[in-house]
């Protein structure tokens, strides 16, 4: 198989490298050249967002494309576009941002999605994804598959979730954790996106799928409890109910990366229904594996995780944590 990964340095198109590359697969990364593919790629330099910055894909044959892109659903138009008669399959790593918020418990690939327009230049992510999906579907049609991805995490992680939950337990000491213990958790390890988006293009699968594991695959005590067993640390976790968390002026998702109170908006990133993609070969590995290979990783890098620019940063800052202990 022929694949070609428009990005491919970076965490999710890293993973979808390495996972085509084990197969065996024939791997050309098309990437800006800011940071190095790995090993055993064919690379190919441009600037999706310059003026004929897509020139080195005019030549060459694909089966499957894979595209990670979240910024102007334009630069997916145009890609796709050029790609539409020289590739098999175009899957588009999309998110489930593509929903109009909140959605209810329990929604699955027909809820309510956002307005959007495969033309946009740059606009808020949501709309940016949409668009993206529009543009795919637009070149590629039923051969576009649109993997609506949720919380992704794993190594090469270059948002800072998971890092910051491993750093800040790693320090040991009391470590304030956001409950109930027993909150159940949606998320995707970024090598089990991989494995399945390959598969799926593999097989000719298009349409929207939710990729996440199921609710309750496992919960932010396991999460916080299995960082603290794999780094081996002498952390003492504090719960803290979600109305203290709140009362603390602690930001859900940014200050205490990953969690949620229970409500509307835990509802629609937390329980969101998966089957399809069940259904279709979805395996989710365990959370202790992905808690490991993520320290594993952390620490070959020296425990700073890469960042992304376009993101702010996450973790609650040591004065407010220290105020939060004194309660």
């Amino acid at each position: 198989m022929r694949l070609l990964m428009l990005g491919g340095s970076e965490f999710v198109g890293r993973a979808v490298t390495e996972e085509a590359l084990a197969r065996g697969w024939r791997v050309t990364v098309f990437h800006r050249g800011l940071h190095e593919p790995p090993h055993g790629v064919a690379s190919l330099h441009g600037d999706r967002g310059a003026a004929g910055g897509l020139a080195a894909l005019g030549r060459g044959e694909w089966d499957v494309v894979v595209d990670t892109w979240s910024g102007a659903p334009s630069a997916v138009r145009d890609a796709a576009r050029l790609l539409a008669d020289r590739a098999g399959h175009y899957a588009y790593v999309s998110s489930r941002s593509v929903y109009s918020s909140p959605s209810a418990a329990g929604s699955a690939e027909d809820a309510p999605l956002v307005d959007a327009s495969p033309d946009a230049g740059e606009v808020e992510y949501a709309q940016a994804k949409r668009g993206g999906e529009l543009a795919a579907a637009e070149a590629f049609g039923d051969r576009a598959l649109l993997v609506r991805a949720g919380l992704i995490l794993g190594p090469y992680e270059n948002i800072g979730r998971l890092p910051w939950w491993l750093n800040r337990i790693a320090r040991g000491g009391p470590v304030p954790a956001p409950g109930p213990r027993e909150l159940a958790l949606q998320y995707i390890d970024a090598r089990d996106l991989a494995a399945w988006a390959l598969d799926a293009a593999g097989r000719g699968l298009g349409g929207p799928y939710n990729l996440v594991s199921p609710p309750g695959h496992t919960t932010m005590g396991d999460l916080l409890e299995t960082c603290a067993r794999v780094t081996g640390a002498d952390a003492e976790l504090r719960w803290l109910d979600p109305e203290q968390v709140l009362a603390a002026g602690i930001e859900p998702w940014t200050e205490f990366p990953v969690w949620l109170p229970p409500g509307e908006l835990y509802d629609t990133l937390h329980r969101g229904d998966v089957s399809k993609a069940l259904s279709a070969g979805l395996r989710c590995r365990p959370v202790a594996e992905t808690v490991a290979d993520t320290w594993a990783w952390l620490r070959s890098l020296g425990g700073e995780a890469p960042r992304r620019p376009d993101r702010p940063s996450v973790g609650l800052a040591p004065e407010k944590e220290a105020r939060v202990l004194a309660v």
